[in-house]
């Protein structure tokens, strides 16, 4: 779980877009960039290189 605080301040670093988290994936979601962005013992991994691709499905799933 995330503290709804640090989700309020956090952006995407590629878009500066907003983030989605995703309990069920421990992730934070950017619609704009595609990417999913780990979180690793309750802290955000917010490293281009660190993220996932989503795939056509989870990006819909944000729209």
């Amino acid at each position: 779980m995330i503290d709804p605080k640090l989700l309020a301040i956090l952006v995407c670093p590629v878009t500066k877009g907003p983030l989605t988290y995703r309990a069920e994936t421990e992730e934070l979601w950017c619609a704009a960039s595609g990417l999913a962005y780990p979180i690793q013992d309750d802290i955000p991994v917010m490293l281009q290189d660190e993220a996932r691709k989503l795939t056509d499905e989870e990006r819909d799933s944000l729209r």
